[in-house]
């Protein structure tokens, strides 16, 4: 062991000066504890070269990492072995034999034909991968050294595309086909906000297992391969930012392949959505662009005819699969900020917020905010694989908090009755073109809305700035009581939460009510059903510019309010999934309905963490001034 540690200290590490020897106790322990997989919490205070401690030091040991896989596969592969040859060759290059199975009454020649075919499918396996590799080092270098060509052939495409877009548009002209009426309008229209048939996964297993296909085994197949990398997180986007600079000061710069994710605020380039302001209007405002895209791709087939009926949406112009593809390169080949992949973004006429996600798999460090990394949906949405990867947080002294924080959340009465009455319109338009199993959901998930709102003493009929609480106060209580007290224990939350993440309600939602707005209560509105009802809510929409009208809970207060708050409550739904030791809830009840809330507070933050060292290879936990944190970090560890 202690010829391993000396061998890791004598590692060469590339430095922009020469080091301290603070620095470079900093960068030996970090290649011990990355070489050896485990977990390991480093302090450093400000002024010692935290950051360039920590650039030169897990670079250095990915640079090695690589190498060492490189050198392992041509050996492998170069050596045609077999049978016993096979084992001695991957035991001297710490690999698990193959032939490691448990003990069986099998025949010697079945085990060995099982033995040589694992064998085969592993050096094929190494091979693809080789294959893979050279192919995406020698495109990246091309890119490197040929930028005019880049610029040209995206100014072919460009013309292309030009050209195909003028002929459909003189295709269109010189159509003559008889104008619709508003009901076959409204079919049309519509399809894209009904939800498709619901299958739930007991009944996705039986039907798999019928056919024979495993959608495991598909999604994995379609997923990019992701290389070796490095995440590097913390807290605010300037420390990313300054991060970034330590890199681009560093040996490492150029060889890096470097990607910066963050929010659609921060990487937003269409102006109509930045004007926006508010990240909740600017989310809502990106998917329903995204969704119209996706209505248009999927109108491919139709007739001149039908393509007409449909309402005509603003697509994101930013949004083009070229234009991603040509920015996903540009950013693996150097090393850029936020501020300048915003800039090349705006440049190139390619979104950087959809643009960096491309370049997640083939990228070796990732530097990104906490909330995307240790948020599991948001971590899964961003296409981030922790899978044998490394994880450095860095300023880690409020670890534990910045957890809690995330999975905790709050509803206030008024978001509970705008997604009452937003659900229930949507619900009894479309009852007669929904499956059962919609339905069924859709119902549930109206149920536990009244019943949240029935817990903080008001009504899902009424407006909740009308509706005063008579017992004010704050009430704190376990999940299980909390489930018990609104009556909704006999509901299997995992299943619905299951049911919301797979249907996508709260965008079909969202997409009704941008559309059409809503109103006020049932009893102030009729129903939506009627040409004269229809053409009145499209007559609405146009003069209001899409403008929502008044709902339950409307005039709250002046902060931007999400379109549908039905996307915030699936998060209170998915925090009460959790074990009952692990939070509480809070009953806050304020004076008016309006003012009252729900707020799920996360007790054990190990739970969340689990997942992080359970996938990563390695972890790494610094800051300035670790000591405080060192003994919670135990219970999170533990």
């Amino acid at each position: 062991m202690t010829e391993e540690t000396e061998e890791k200290a004598r590692v060469n590490f590339p430095f922009p000066y020469a080091p301290y020897p603070i620095q470079e106790q900093f960068m030996a322990k970090l290649y011990q504890v990355l070489e050896m997989g485990k977990i390991g919490i480093f302090e450093s205070p400000t002024g010692t070269g935290k950051s360039l401690s920590l650039i030169c030091g897990a670079l250095s040991w990915l640079r090695d990492f690589e190498e060492k896989k490189k050198l392992e596969e041509t050996q492998l592969l170069a050596s045609k072995i077999g049978g016993k040859d096979a084992e001695d060759e991957l035991k001297k290059n710490n690999t698990k034999p193959l032939a490691s199975q448990p003990t069986t009454n099998e025949p010697d020649w079945i085990m060995q034909f099982v033995q040589e075919k694992k064998e085969q499918e592993m050096i094929h396996r190494l091979k693809e991968e080789q294959i893979k590799r050279k192919k995406r080092e020698t495109y990246l270098e091309q890119i490197r050294h040929n930028v005019k060509l880049k610029y040209v052939s995206k100014r072919k495409r460009m013309e292309e595309k030009e050209a195909e877009h003028l002929l459909q548009l003189s295709k269109d002209s010189l159509s003559t086909s008889a104008e619709p009426d508003s009901l076959e309008l409204s079919d049309v229209s519509e399809e894209d906000l009904i939800l498709t048939e619901y299958e739930s996964d007991e009944e996705q297993k039986i039907g798999n297992r019928l056919t024979g296909v495993d959608s495991d085994e598909d999604d994995d197949d379609l997923q990019e391969e992701h290389v070796a990398k490095i995440y590097y997180c913390s807290r605010t986007h300037s420390q990313l930012a300054q991060f970034i600079h330590e890199v681009q000061k560093s040996p490492f710069s150029k060889e890096t392949r470097l990607v910066s994710l963050g929010s659609r605020q921060n990487l937003c380039v269409n102006e109509e959505v930045r004007c926006l302001g508010a990240i909740q209007l600017i989310n809502d405002r990106c998917m329903e662009m995204q969704k119209n895209k996706c209505e248009k791709k999927n109108t491919g087939a139709e007739t001149a005819e039908v393509k007409k009926r449909r309402v005509s949406r603003t697509v994101c112009p930013f949004h083009s699969y070229e234009s991603l593809q040509l920015l996903r390169d540009e950013v693996l080949v150097e090393v850029k900020d936020i501020e300048q992949l915003v800039s090349l973004g705006k440049e190139m006429k390619a979104c950087p917020y959809y643009g960096s996600r491309y370049a997640i798999p083939a990228a070796q460090l990732v530097v990104l905010p906490y909330q995307m990394l240790l948020h599991e949906a948001t971590r899964r949405a961003s296409g981030i694989q922790l899978k044998d990867q490394v994880v450095i947080i860095d300023e880690a002294h409020n670890l534990i908090d910045t957890i809690a924080s995330i999975y905790s959340t709050q509803v206030t009465g008024s978001q509970l009755c705008r997604a009452h009455s937003q659900l229930l319109q949507y619900m009894e338009r479309y009852r007669k073109r929904l499956k059962a199993k919609n339905l069924m959901y859709i119902k549930q998930i109206l149920f536990l809305l009244e019943r949240f709102v029935a817990v903080l003493g008001g009504s899902v009929n009424q407006n909740p700035n009308a509706q005063s609480i008579p017992e004010g106060g704050v009430q704190l209580k376990s999940i299980n009581d909390f489930l018990f007290q609104c009556q909704v224990d006999n509901i299997n939350l995992f299943k619905v939460q299951r049911y919301c993440e797979k249907s996508c309600i709260s965008k079909k939602l969202l997409g009704f009510v941008e559309r059409y707005g809503v109103f006020k209560t049932r009893k102030d509105a009729p129903k939506l059903s009627g040409l004269q009802n229809f053409l009145q809510t499209l007559n609405k929409r146009a003069e209001n510019e899409g403008a929502l009208q008044s709902s339950p809970g409307e005039g709250e207060d002046d902060h931007p309010k999400m379109a549908s708050p039905l996307m915030h409550i699936e998060s209170f739904l998915a925090a009460l999934t959790n074990a009952n030791q692990d939070g509480r809830v809070i009953l806050s009840r304020q004076g008016t309905l309006a003012l009252s809330s729900l707020k799920f507070l996360l007790l054990n933050p190990a739970v969340h963490f689990a997942t992080v060292l359970k996938e990563c290879r390695a972890v790494i936990i610094a800051g300035g001034t670790m000591q405080p944190v060192s003994g919670e970090l135990g219970t999170v560890f533990g």
